[in-house]
């Protein structure tokens, strides 16, 4: 029954929460507080129960007392609820309350009194668990830093650096801000932001981010961006802008809270009409509580968001949790969604009489001068087996086939099957249609020497990732602008039977549309400035961390690194946050309607009545809070 709203904290220019010495003391006070008052009502309870005080015949100021400082917490939402117009349970449990003691009935009030504010202080505390794992993200920036100024270094707070100061890093500290190494050498724990399992070598002219762990050598970092400015501050915005949004089987959850509050005052006005039993109406007020609900609905969003960020996904608001539990339909790109996005050598075939690294050595000469994709792979292969690769002395480009060039007298052709047969080469069998990577063919002194295949490199997790979404019953369809032979040698890999190649952005869009006129509700995974219109026209677009900014942005959800498994686990708790919310729905309504009905043929009696609703009210916060991450203990320097 405590108020659901989420902890709204002032932040500072490094991102962590203003005043937080304060709030913490004043959180300590409080729950001291509502400790002292649960003690001195079961203390009242026990002195009216004993008639400790009957000889002075004053058990009756004593419980009215007592009663009176047990409810203050209550009362005071109740009257809040009576300014606002709302109907609640601390409304309706109030009335229930005052009745009881209105007909003397001391103990049974206090008792109620006890139940409800022991069920407060469980609740807070269940709550309080929620909002400390989001807030433990801004525990990831360190409060204090090293600071190089004027040729001297110096510990400052984080929230004095600025940008341009130059950070000296130690070893297996946080770095605190976003920036660029500009001398040292070490390795970076930088999983919190791309989602990277392995430490990245860092040296100078790379870039560095907040929240990251600079695991072995000292690193000096230019700071670029602090605080909210930083890729980390970004993240901790979006998390709590999601947390203060509100999903719309939130406000059918507190809709339906307030009409349950109706349903239960109407039955007991119509079990008093009928019985004139005043404890069988009371009970009947107190039995009925729609609190679960009412508070278990935002607790279960709230877990879903943070356990999602913690497991690296970003949600930008509970309403896209919620469709995503529903979807049943998901579009992925191909190109840097589930490969790679760079093109790599996979295979080079040698002609009968010439060796692979004769093939090779030829195509990363020809390549040299060239900016294409496909020219930076071959150069990469020749640099990792140390081949020479010298500067042809002249270079001719011919767009759609290929390249000729010349090299101490020599040669050099590089290309499709037409070039060489241009060239009056003979092929020998070579050139023929690839079903899954790009083959370049390489020729010199007019003898073709072989030919170089290259293709985009699937990710690790692309196969055991469709595999999970198929396996849950989603229908997954590829979507690519790439060539079809390609695509669907990609979607073979994968097991995916829905596949359409060589689309523009604006074909991926109308296709997107055809889905949702089908009645499909659908999610779409991209990285590209080409996805973000589709992006925005499926029901929740998912960005891929290392995609563009377009695409980031376009997007509702967001991948820290490029792991489509944390897209898989973040659909599973969607789906698992949905379950938890209709069982709380379908168990409200039936302890309510049972209990309301034992209540009012006066099976129940107010004592009883108010176990019911504390006991299940707690069950139902409790369910919703197994959707809650782990609160990190994690020091920070």
């Amino acid at each position: 029954m405590a108020e659901q709203r989420v902890m709204e904290h002032p932040v500072d220019s490094t991102g962590h929460a203003g005043e937080h010495e304060e709030s913490h003391s004043e959180e300590h006070h409080l729950e001291w507080t509502e400790i002292a008052r649960i003690v001195f009502v079961a203390l009242a309870c026990a002195a009216v129960w004993f008639r400790i005080w009957e000889p002075f015949e004053k058990v009756s100021v004593i419980g009215l007392v007592a009663a009176l400082i047990g409810m203050f917490p209550i009362l005071e939402e109740a009257f809040e609820a009576i300014m606002e117009r709302r109907m609640t349970m601390e409304l309706s449990m109030t009335i229930a309350i005052g009745a009881a003691l209105a007909i003397g009935q001391f103990f049974t009030g206090l008792v109620i009194i006890l139940f409800v504010l022991i069920a407060e202080v469980l609740e807070g505390m269940t709550v309080g668990r929620g909002r400390r794992a989001i807030k433990d993200l801004l525990d990831f920036l360190p409060r204090n830093a090293t600071v190089r100024r004027q040729g001297s270094s110096r510990e400052i707070s984080a929230s004095e650096i600025r940008v341009g100061d130059v950070v000296v890093v130690k070893p297996g500290s946080r770095i605190p801000v976003d920036g660029e190494v500009i001398s040292g050498n070490s390795f970076v724990d930088q999983s919190t932001i791309t989602g990277e399992s392995m430490p990245v070598e860092k040296l100078a002219g790379t870039r560095v981010y907040a929240g990251t762990i600079n695991q072995s050598g000292s690193i000096e970092v230019r700071t670029t961006g602090i605080g909210r400015d930083t890729a980390f501050g970004k993240i901790i915005n979006a998390v709590e802008e999601a947390e203060k949004s509100r999903a719309p089987i939130q406000r059918t959850a507190d809709r339906l809270a307030g009409y349950l509050v109706y349903l239960a005052l109407g039955c007991a006005v119509l079990t008093f009409i009928i019985t004139r039993d005043l404890r069988s109406t009371i009970s009947v007020i107190i039995v009925a509580g729609a609190c679960g609900i009412a508070a278990g609905t935002p607790l279960a969003i709230l877990g879903g968001i943070g356990r999602a960020a913690r497991s690296g996904a970003i949600i930008k608001g509970g309403l896209y949790l919620e469709i995503l539990s529903s979807v049943d339909t998901v579009v992925l790109d191909k190109t840097g969604t589930l490969t790679f996005g760079n093109p790599e050598v996979t295979g080079i075939r040698a002609a009968a009489g010439a060796k692979n690294e004769d093939v090779l050595e030829a195509a990363a000469i020809a390549e040299r001068p060239s900016e294409h994709p496909l020219a930076k792979a071959i150069l990469k292969k020749a640099h990792e087996t140390s081949l020479p690769v010298v500067e042809p002395t002249s270079f001719n480009y011919i767009p759609g086939k290929g390249l000729v060039c010349a090299v101490d007298g020599d040669e050099i052709v590089v290309g499709n099957k037409s070039l060489l047969a241009e060239h009056h080469i003979e092929l020998d069998g070579f050139g023929g249609p690839s079903d899954h990577s790009s083959e370049i063919l390489v020729a010199r002194r007019g003898r073709l020497l072989g030919s170089v295949q290259i293709a985009d490199r699937l990710r690790p997790e692309a196969t055991a990732a469709a595999a999970e979404l198929k396996k849950m019953g989603l229908r997954v369809i590829l979507l690519t602008g790439d060539a079809s032979p390609i695509a669907r040698a990609v979607a073979k890999q994968l097991g995916i039977d829905e596949v359409e190649a060589e689309l523009l952005p604006e074909h991926k869009v109308d296709r997107i549309k055809a889905l949702i006129a089908e009645g499909r509700k659908v999610a779409m995974v991209g990285d590209g400035v080409n996805d973000a219109p589709a992006l925005m026209q499926a029901h929740v677009g998912i960005a891929m961390g290392s995609g563009t900014d377009v695409a980031r942005e376009s997007a509702q959800i967001m991948l820290l690194g490029n792991d489509l498994l944390k897209f898989v686990d973040t659909l599973k708790i969607a789906r698992r946050c949905h379950r938890i919310i209709m069982a709380n729905f379908t168990g409200t309504l039936l302890v309510d309607g049972v209990g309301v009905g034992l209540a009012a043929f006066g099976f129940l009696n107010p004592l009883l009545a108010a176990f019911i609703h504390v006991t299940s009210e707690l069950a139902f916060i409790l369910n919703s809070a197994r959707l809650l991450p782990a609160v990190s203990k994690t020091s920070v320097e």
